[in-house]
């Protein structure tokens, strides 16, 4: 049977953020209103409020239940907050005062879970958890980088622990005895998982299922956002809540149903042993689902409930663009859906639909209305995606602003921290810059207007006072400055012209400060463009590279991958050598210096001893193991340039890199995803060999590279290989700006850039970088009066007048102008 409501269960004043339901007749819920309440199951199956616990005016941000003890023959119930105690209240508790209270945490303790023996543990924004057994500490646990956000006892000496320092702990007492790589973002929950191990969720929207051992056995994927909490159903379903308003229910690898919720976020969930599912929402209200009929709730509560999900307006960018003329009518709900969650739009006179289809009753149902709160035509561009808004953002005097972009159905705390993580800026910020945004917008959002995210996390919910609204336009206090240094670009103001920014730093694709490469994991540094005339843009002369990393995820991955093959009699051949490792272990070291004080380098340089170790495990490791190596790779040529000058080394290692991302087997579509993770990591690698420094006074190299890259099908490639294949060849326009190149590398160089402007007809940015790298050639073709052979000022021309019809970008036809002027 489906799960169906089951109780409504409506007394918090503000978003329930942990909910526990031990029995089938206890449910203990905790709310960002101070308080936690203790709700008990009557004799006429409902549920209703028994106790309400209260130790203070703080957010309660977490849950758990200790079973009974003398003195409390119901149990206890711990709570967890803002004001770093941890309260323990003995039920029934008709006072609501604790009757113990555990000092030691320094911040918000956002995560508890408890053990039959009566063990406690504990997760704070202090970068701790603690361990309690008998109301006193037991353990401090010690080692992640930053907030435990999850924590799991194994037993009352083994536990678990997840971080946003984007990693999961095992522990043995207070040791640690492993780690877990593999999330992406800030891991929030934990659950155990009977004869496998266990299941984490993350801020990056999936699941991941984990041996006790660290093998990652699979992969649940189809949250839209992040993925907060996680239960196990008594049948081995997982159960998983989350930022995009569902609880979804997998059963053997696959989502079983979604349940949408009339809120935005799903802050917990947990399971009871009947197998009902309790969850908290920052609608204020916790919910009980059942698959069993006799506990559905009454077909009024039922649809009620319906008609809460259904009218929610949900914005057009959170369900794909949406254009009326081209979408169904209602006939198209008469076929049914291809999985569980697939959401489809339809028009009903001039409004437009969402439905999600429930696999579980094999119907679809109305998860809100498609609105459109800003007009298409009032956007601007950043970065290739349409935003209301974009402020500038002056960070110091002398450097570029940064960009701010916004859109009006975001939630200003999420906007403002993608901005100060894209920045490497300190979260210290978070408030000021949210408040900027909100006196400079009037927002709109999902749901209730007031529901904005947690200037703690970045990510979590609270209820906002109104700010006023303000002329976008209108000036607002610096938080890195201290003066008025904020200038917003209100959406009606018309768009910023195509022209780069002239000052240092800004980026000559977008006209902002800082470029990411589409579905990149490492950010390129921001160009440096010549000072141009007004209106131009071309010379660019500084090269691009992508630098950015988290090195000690890379470290980890690799030291893991070489501990597999050592485990292994096949394979334990393969494994890293004592000499081998000391050198990989002074490459990390060395590099994660580097990356984090790239104005301070390590005084200790790389030699070619540690290129060469690098290569030999290039050369023996198997292809699907080998995406760290590959990365390292990419930053030991991005920071240690003198270590590979030896020509024959380099061409070594640039052989390796080849060979290990499979250049030279057949090419197919779609390329497997081990062999495009290398690619990409390849090309990466070969963008950060030609930077400013790199000479090609002896080009014979530099053409044995280009003329490897002329040798792939370029329609094989994914939209971000081609933009790094583009960057390549933009980064060698560049270096002929600064020497002659050869006539063969220049020939070379033309033959690739003009095969990707002919061959380009999707992928924007790809096709923009070409045509950079067109102008700077042409610009230096006039400047060193080289001029292009008569064939090759044909190809371009043509090329030019036929480029700005595929790419409307006014960037595009700007810079085609430009170009055709230099022919």
């Amino acid at each position: 049977m489906p799960y169906r409501l089951s109780a409504s269960l409506s007394a918090h004043a503000n978003d329930v953020k942990a909910v526990a339901s031990p029995t089938n007749d206890l449910i203990l819920s905790a709310s960002r209103d101070s308080t936690a309440i203790a709700w008990t199951r009557s004799a006429q199956s409902s549920f209703s409020q028994e106790s309400v616990l209260k130790a203070g005016q703080n957010y309660v941000n977490s849950v758990a239940y200790l079973p009974p003890a003398p003195g409390a023959p119901q149990g206890y119930a711990v709570t967890g907050g803002q004001d770093s105690v941890i309260n323990i209240y003995a039920l029934p508790c008709p006072k609501g005062e604790p009757s113990f209270s555990l000092l030691g945490h320094k911040h918000n303790v956002c995560a508890l879970h408890t053990t039959e023996d009566g063990t406690i543990i504990s997760g704070s924004w202090d970068n701790t958890a603690k361990v309690w057994k008998d109301f006193k500490l037991l353990y401090d646990l010690v080692g992640h980088q930053q907030a435990v956000w999850a924590v799991l006892a194994i037993d009352g000496g083994q536990f678990l622990t997840g971080s946003a320092d984007n990693t999961i702990k095992l522990w043995k007492q207070h040791k640690n005895v492993r780690t877990y790589p593999g999330h992406t973002q800030a891991v929030r929950g934990l659950a155990l998982i009977t004869d496998i191990g266990f299941a984490s969720c993350s801020n990056d929207s999936e699941i991941r299922i984990w041996t006790m051992e660290g093998d990652c056995v699979y992969t649940l994927s189809g949250h839209t956002n992040f993925v907060y909490s996680l239960s196990v159903l008594s049948n081995g379903d997982i159960v998983s809540s989350g930022e995009d308003r569902t609880v979804r229910i997998w059963r053997d690898g696959e989502c079983a149903q979604s349940i949408v919720h009339p809120g935005i976020s799903v802050w917990s969930v947990s399971t009871m042993p009947n197998g009902d599912i309790v969850t908290g929402c920052s609608d204020k209200v916790v919910r009980v689902f059942s698959a069993s009929e006799e506990r559905w709730a009454s077909a009024e509560e039922q649809k009620a409930f319906d008609d809460a999900v259904a009218a929610q307006a949900l914005p057009k960018d959170q369900v794909g663009d949406v254009k009326k003329s081209d979408l169904p009518g209602p006939e198209a709900l008469t076929q049914p859906g291809k999985k569980a969650g697939e959401v489809k739009m339809i028009r009903r006179d001039d409004n437009v639909e969402a439905h999600q289809w429930d696999s579980a009753t094999g119907t679809w149902q109305k998860i809100g209305d498609v609105v459109d709160a800003v007009g298409s035509g009032r956007k601007q561009l950043y970065k290739g995606r349409e935003y209301d808004y974009v402020f500038d953002v002056d960070v110091q005097e002398g450097v570029p602003p940064l960009k701010l972009p916004y859109n009006a159905n975001e939630n200003p705390y999420t906007a403002a921290q993608r901005f100060l993580e894209a920045n490497d800026l300190p979260l210290s910020y978070l408030d000021e810059v949210v408040r900027f945004i909100e006196k400079n917008t009037a927002g709109a959002t999902i749901g209730s207007s007031t529901q904005f995210s947690d200037p703690y996390t970045g990510a979590s919910r609270y209820q906002a006072a109104p700010a006023a609204s303000a002329p976008s336009g209108a000036d607002y206090s610096d938080p890195f400055t201290g003066a008025s240094r904020y200038r917003g670009s209100a959406a009606t103001s018309p768009p910023p012209p195509a022209t780069p920014p002239v000052s240092t730093g800004g980026d000559p694709w977008t006209g902002v400060s800082r470029y990411t490469a589409s579905n990149a994991t490492s950010p390129v540094t921001s160009p440096q463009p010549a000072k141009p005339t007004l209106g131009n843009v071309i010379p660019v002369r500084t090269p691009l590279s992508f630098r950015q990393a988290h090195v000690s995820a890379m470290q980890a991955k690799l030291y893991q991958f070489d501990q597999a093959l050592r485990n292994e009699i096949s394979t334990g051949y393969l494994a890293m050598y004592p000499q081998e490792l000391n050198l990989i272990e002074e490459t990390f070291t060395y590099l994660t210096q580097a990356v984090s004080h790239p104005l301070d380098p390590p005084s200790k340089k790389l030699t070619h001893n540690h290129i060469d170790a690098i290569i030999q495990l290039l050369e023996r490791w198997p292809q699907s193991q080998l995406f760290p190596l590959m990365d390292l790779s990419r930053l030991v040529l991005a920071f240690c340039p003198t270590a590979y000058l030896d020509p024959a080394l380099r061409a070594r290692f640039f052989a390796a890199l080849f060979k290990g991302a499979g250049w030279h087997d057949p090419w197919s579509t779609p390329l497997p995803k081990s062999r495009e993770t290398n690619l990409l990591f390849l090309l990466r690698s070969l963008a950060n060999v030609f930077q400013d420094g790199t000479t090609l006074t002896d080009g014979a190299w530099a053409q044995e590279i280009l003329d490897t890259l002329g040798g792939i099908p370029y329609p094989v490639l994914t939209n971000s290989l081609r933009v790094s294949l583009a960057t390549i060849l933009f980064n060698v326009s560049c270096t002929g700006l600064r020497e002659n190149l050869s006539s063969a590398v220049r020939d070379r160089l033309v033959g690739l850039v003009l095969e990707i402007l002919q061959s380009e007809k999707t992928e924007g940015e790809a096709a923009y970088r070409a045509l950079v790298a067109l102008g700077d050639i042409a610009f230096a073709a006039k400047e060193q009066s080289r001029p292009l052979s008569a064939e090759q000022q044909a190809t371009a021309r043509q090329v030019l007048s036929i480029l700005p019809t595929t790419f409307t970008e006014s960037r595009v036809r700007d810079v085609s102008k430009e170009v055709a002027a230099l022919l």
